[in-house]
């Protein structure tokens, strides 16, 4: 059998504070907590908290206009007890520089000679494999009968479930999808054109020795050697006010890995098999997200669709840029990165020039981003001047600017502002300017990193889009940026 050929470390989201915005006063998420810090006027909790055991309970989606909202929680929702908290903060960078390494792995030209502006707007065919994503946020969707919390992973195509009867199945909190017990199940054979057709995506092994009966396979790997094995199978997708008949995922028969209790993996990558595609007649092919703070309990939110924006709950005006098709994996969403400012001044480096760019995957997998050295370099350094009298800490990991801010109660950042081809412009929220290697604010580090080589794709990770609402718009090529609140 022919498997993917793609990685896919399977991480943990970055860490589990949340800054809360003083400027909505309804929100008072600290009161709990027995020490805060205060950035930019955002009040940040230090001290060890675990997130209590929990079942994956969501609400039901809201209905408004021409959309369908789905409330959206962390991976750890689902996880139970964290018992050390900054190990696993610490954890987390390591396993994400496995992930970065092997998503820069499959990019095998060097994006010096391979620009945003070098290449045409034609349709490029999909590339073999599955993302390289890593899962990091929940919905609670219903397929056939049963509601089932999935992982949302941007980069991946295959919507999968466990599935009955299964030969090998990790631990999860719902029971397992029964095709059995569903009247609209019907599996796809592995003689029918659909299979030969999705074979590259699903990665199926497209063998078919044994007659039509059988049902079409797939599998799909990832990097931490982590994989869902089954058959492909036709069912009725239920997204609160559309109905999908003959929506095709994959029935997980043999799977393994770090799901954290949920029951498979929704796909929101660019091929027909994704859920963005094969809901296109009735959202128009887009989604957007706003990713939820780590604070216990917290929630974000999924849309579909876009109706005429008044759902959206942004503090800022929405501002688009353009898709850049990508060759090498053109199921990842790839922007090209113009510009950076460091409160209120703009960088001076060759890379971001207009004409120029840094071609950047926008990856909710990843979670530090990841820029080329002489971008990093310039970005480090007019940081480190504008945030200068604060007592350093030593690096860890991937990040080398780090400082100790335990015994502060308020402190002034710069605000740094990621600039995008056209009017595309992402202004990061507090929250996303600093990791914390340790919980008590001893260890703060910023949160970018530098890449090994200036040709090196860049990577714009989960940690800088926090409370942000970004805007997928497959139909006309283009993703939007604005600031909000995150919540349901």
């Amino acid at each position: 059998m022919e498997t993917t050929r793609s990685l896919h470390p399977l991480l943990l989201l970055p860490l589990l504070f949340v800054l809360v915005d003083a400027r909505s006063s309804s929100i008072d998420a600290v009161s709990a907590f027995h020490q805060t810090l205060v950035l930019n006027g955002q009040k940040l909790p230090l001290m060890d908290m675990k997130i209590p055991a929990t079942e994956c309970i969501f609400h039901n989606p809201r209905v408004e206009k021409e959309t369908a909202t789905f409330e959206m929680k962390e991976r750890d929702y689902c996880s139970g007890n964290i018992k050390d908290r900054d190990k696993n903060l610490q954890d987390r960078l390591v396993l994400d520089q496995i992930h970065v390494d092997s998503l820069l792995s499959r990019f095998k030209y060097s994006t010096s000679l391979f620009t945003p502006h070098d290449i045409s707007d034609t349709h490029l065919p999909l590339t073999l494999g599955t993302s390289l994503q890593t899962l990091n946020y929940l919905v609670t969707v219903r397929i056939g009968p049963q509601n089932l919390t999935l992982i949302v992973d941007t980069g991946s195509d295959l919507t999968w479930v466990q599935c009955l009867p299964c030969h090998l199945c990790y631990n999860q909190q719902q029971p397992l999808f029964d095709p059995s017990n569903s009247p609209s199940f019907l599996s796809l054979p592995c003689n029918s054109s659909n299979c030969s057709a999705f074979q590259p995506t699903a990665g199926g092994s497209g063998a078919c020795t044994n007659g039509s009966s059988n049902p079409c396979d797939y599998e799909v790997n990832y990097g931490d050697g982590s994989y869902s094995r089954g058959d492909l199978g036709f069912e009725t997708l239920n997204l609160g006010n559309v109905s999908v008949e003959n929506f095709i995922f994959g029935c997980g028969r043999n799977n393994k890995g770090l799901f954290g209790g949920t029951s498979g993996l929704m796909g929101f990558g660019r091929s027909e098999l994704s859920v963005v595609s094969q809901t296109s007649s009735a959202y128009g092919g887009v989604f957007s997200y706003c990713l939820p703070s780590t604070e216990t309990g917290s929630s974000g939110s999924l849309t579909m669709g876009t109706g005429d924006f008044s759902n959206f709950r942004n503090i800022s005006p929405i501002s688009y840029t353009k898709m850049v098709p990508n060759p090498q994996m053109s199921n990842f969403y790839t922007l090209n990165l113009t510009g950076i400012t460091v409160g209120g001044l703009k960088l001076v480096v060759p890379r971001l020039a207009p004409s120029k760019g840094v071609l950047s995957l926008l990856d909710s997998g990843t979670v530090i981003t990841r820029l080329p050295p002489s971008v990093y370099q310039a970005l480090k350094e007019e940081f480190v001047r504008q945030f200068s009298g604060y007592p350093t800490a030593a690096g860890y990991s991937l990040l080398d600017t780090c400082y100790n801010l335990s015994g502060l109660k308020e402190v002034k950042t710069p605000n740094v502002k990621l600039h995008f081809e056209g009017e595309g412009e992402m202004s990061v929220d507090v929250g996303g300017l600093f990791y914390y290697v340790k919980s008590d604010g001893s260890q703060i580090c910023l949160a970018f990193a530098s890449l090994a080589d200036e040709d090196q794709i860049g990577i714009i990770g989960s940690y800088q889009q926090k409370n942000q609402r970004v805007i997928y718009n497959l139909k006309e090529s283009k993703v939007g940026f604005a600031g909000e609140r995150c919540s349901f």
